[in-house]
C-alpha cells in the first residue's frame, strides 16, 4: 500500500480502513446496512488521505460503520482495529473521550 504522509496514524487508519473493507467484501451474509458501511469506509479512507483528517468528521463515520456493523462477530476485531486507528487521532480539548461500544457490551 502507498504510504500517504508521514504521519503513522493516517497510515494506520488507511490500512485498517483496508482491512474492514475487504473483511466486509468477503462476508457471505446479506447484511441491510452494507451500502451504507461501505460508503463511510470509503469517506473514511478518502479523509485520510486527504492529510490532517478532521476528527469530527472521523468520528461521524465510525459511528455509521459501527451501527452497521457492530452486530456482526465476524467483522468485529476489523473494525476494532478501525476504531482503535481513529482513537489514535484525540479530540479537541475539553471534549469528552469519545468511545465506540464493542459489540459485545450491546451499544
Amino acid at each position: 500500500m502507498d504510504r500517504v504522509g508521514e504521519d503513522p496514524r493516517v497510515n494506520e487508519l488507511c490500512d485498517a480502513v483496508s482491512r474492514l473493507r475487504r473483511a466486509l467484501a468477503g462476508h457471505p451474509a446479506v447484511l441491510p446496512d452494507r451500502d451504507a458501511a461501505e460508503d463511510e469506509l470509503a469517506a473514511l479512507d478518502a479523509m485520510a488521505r486527504a492529510g490532517e483528517p478532521e476528527v469530527p468528521r472521523l468520528r461521524r463515520a465510525l459511528l455509521l460503520v459501527a451501527g452497521a456493523l457492530g452486530s456482526v462477530s465476524a467483522l468485529a476485531p476489523a473494525l476494532g482495529e478501525v476504531r482503535a486507528a481513529v482513537d489514535r487521532f484525540g479530540g479537541t480539548p475539553g471534549e469528552e473521550p469519545f468511545r465506540v461500544p464493542d459489540p459485545r457490551e450491546g451499544g
